[in-house]
């Protein structure tokens, strides 16, 4: 039994044009065109039994823009930066420059008081190793380009810097294949 799982990163928003960790801004106007432009070809996923989405109010209006209706999963959530959350990475550096220095290097470290990068993909993959696994499942989830890499980074088993190297555009469209544990990246055309 496999089931195939599409992550759909959300459309931009603000945040996303100014390099803020998270701080759950809801689509601008240029999001809500882009999703809205992509809705003719993006439809097709309305097709998935099971529709998801990460619990951001860019993620919840990404799908409703696109007519998805997903579900909002807690586990599905951004990256819990702690302190950090809504500031600029050159805001961060400057105030904790060693600190910052510390994420990037440990995957390990959290000096923000939030998830560790380690953290997040572990819980990334444990909500990707709890979905059905059912040969006629069709899934679909709606997710923070943050969690797209780091399902990525779970599924391919790829050390945690990998990461770092992982570039996800808005309204990009990532397949997964297979079953708890046992996950392939599927590239379309």
């Amino acid at each position: 039994m496999s089931v195939r799982l599409k992550l759909l990163s959300a459309a931009r928003n603000s945040t996303l044009l100014e390099t803020r960790f998270d701080d759950d801004r809801p689509l601008d106007a240029a999001g809500w065109h882009e999703a809205e432009r992509a809705a003719p070809v993006l439809c097709r996923l309305a097709a998935a039994e099971l529709r998801y989405c990460s619990p951001s109010a860019r993620c919840r209006q990404t799908g409703e823009a696109l007519g998805l209706r997903p579900l909002a999963q807690p586990a599905l959530r951004d990256c819990d930066m702690g302190r950090w959350r809504g500031r600029t990475l050159g805001e961060v550096t400057a105030a904790e420059p060693r600190g910052v220095e510390a994420w990037l290097a440990d995957p390990r470290s959290a000096p923000h008081g939030g998830e560790s990068l380690l953290e997040f993909i572990t819980r990334i993959g444990g909500w990707l190793d709890t979905r059905p696994a059912d040969d006629a499942a069709g899934l679909l989830a709606v997710a923070e380009p943050a969690v797209v890499r780091a399902a990525l980074v779970y599924v391919l088993q790829a050390p945690p810097h990998a990461y770092w190297r992982i570039d996800v555009q808005p309204l990009s469209v990532t397949t997964l294949t297979g079953r708890p544990g046992t996950w392939d990246l599927l590239l379309e055309a």
